[in-house]
């Protein structure tokens, strides 16, 4: 959530910023002005009236010990007025509050000064490429076609069981992914983040917090008796251990890393793109989180950039990474690089990583505060990663490495797997 005061004394930049999203924000930006103003005027004639029902109960006290009832209670009842006026002030100050906020839950973080503008993904950056796309053999297959051939993954089973998009990974297949998570999360605490293991269930409170609500409801499982939310990665409840944390400047910066089950809805999703295990309602992931002093969060996000960028290179998988444009930018994000890994079989990049900066954005909405050297409480700032995202990365190892005897390991795993080929 954007800071009032930011905006206030920020509007036109605000404005042409949020333009680079394809969004014309003029009227929610002075609308909000406009909301502050008025909760301001309510908020200084609510306290001078409180002030003046203050000074008056005092002057009551003094005239009843003097003896001056009638004087007294003349002033009673101008207290009664006042008490009043504050209740209905205070309700009014409520309202404008709640409009306030209802305001600013709709508009989205304003892009980084190098976030390209652009429309779609088409207008996304790429900035850097590595890897050697592999040559395969004539008739090489999808992943799909792969895991059936050796029974590694059953994807009509996982449908009978619950439906489209939540696999069934078997045999070496579950080998595999268990590998890549056990490979993941040792790749991330050596470099210094620290595991948690994290609810796949969080609260109304917690969606809001990381602005998953009120903006992706649609994509998220609702489970409505209780009001709680199936987690669409671990950013949320990753994030929600600091909500309402005042830390100190010495505590930054905070690294943590996770791997969770992710749950998307993914509605409107169909077509030949999302074949396999390109588009999934149930998938795993391993991710890394910062909560950082505002002054480091860009090299702390330059940092985590470098880092996934290693577990590809161990991987040996051929990727580029992308600054996405203003239209392809997620809600609360400042700035976001998407790693993608090149799918030989199916001669198409797929995404496998984001990792974004969301600077005070979500700190706002979390309350997430640290005390500087100068004893004054200033917001931190909160970045996220996949690092990394298991359905694509086995996509990929799966096309990438297939040959005529089966497909091969990457050597960094075969440690974790206890086999070197799946035939």
């Amino acid at each position: 959530m954007l800071q009032v005061p930011f905006i206030r004394e920020h509007k036109d930049l605000v404005i042409a910023r949020l333009a680079k999203r394809n969004i014309d924000a003029t009227a929610m930006i002075n609308d909000v002005i406009t909301f502050d103003e008025d909760r301001r005027r309510i908020q200084t004639e609510l306290d001078n009236t409180l002030a003046e029902s203050n000074t008056i109960s005092k002057e009551i006290g003094t005239l009843y010990k003097s003896g001056d009832v009638q004087k007294a209670n003349l002033l009673k009842e101008k207290t009664k007025q006042l008490k009043d006026s504050s209740k209905q002030l205070g309700e009014d100050l409520n309202a404008k509050t709640d409009a306030l906020n209802a305001l600013l839950y709709k508009i989205p973080n304003v892009p980084n000064d190098i976030v390209p503008a652009g429309n779609t993904d088409e207008d996304n950056e790429e900035v850097f490429r590595e890897g050697d796309i592999p040559v395969l053999a004539e008739g090489a297959l999808p992943h799909w076609e792969l895991a059936k051939k050796y029974d590694i993954i059953d994807f009509e089973l996982g449908t009978k069981i619950t439906g489209a998009g939540f696999p069934v990974y078997k045999g070496k297949g579950a080998r595999l992914q268990r590998a890549l998570i056990a490979y993941f999360l040792d790749k991330n605490t050596a470099a210094g983040y620290t595991e948690y293991q994290l609810p796949l269930l969080v609260n109304e409170a917690s969606g809001f917090g990381t602005g998953q609500l009120p903006d992706k409801e649609g994509q998220m499982y609702h489970v409505t008796e209780d009001n709680l939310y199936l987690i669409p990665t671990a950013e949320v409840p990753g994030t929600n251990i600091f909500r309402d944390a005042l830390l100190k400047e010495s505590d930054l910066p905070i690294g943590i890393t996770g791997y969770t089950p992710c749950f998307r809805r993914e509605a409107g999703s169909y077509g030949a793109h999302v074949r396999g295990l390109n588009r999934l309602h149930q998938f795993d992931k391993v991710e890394i989180l910062r909560v950082e002093h505002p002054n480091q969060s860009y090299n702390a996000l330059d940092g985590m950039v470098d880092h996934v960028k290693t577990m590809l290179q161990d991987l040996k998988l051929p990727y580029r990474i992308l600054r996405l444009c203003g239209g392809d930018l997620g809600f609360t994000s400042a700035l976001t690089y998407d790693f993608e890994v090149f799918s030989t079989a199916q001669d198409r990049w797929l995404e496998i990583s984001s990792v974004s900066n969301f600077e005070t954005f979500q700190a706002n909405r979390l309350k997430l505060r640290f005390k500087n050297s100068d004893g004054k409480k200033q917001l931190a700032h909160t970045l996220n990663g996949s690092a990394l995202a298991l359905p694509r990365v086995l996509a990929g190892i799966l096309e990438n490495y297939q040959t005529k005897a089966g497909i091969e390991i990457p050597e960094v795993l075969q440690p974790y797997t206890g086999f070197s080929i799946i035939n």
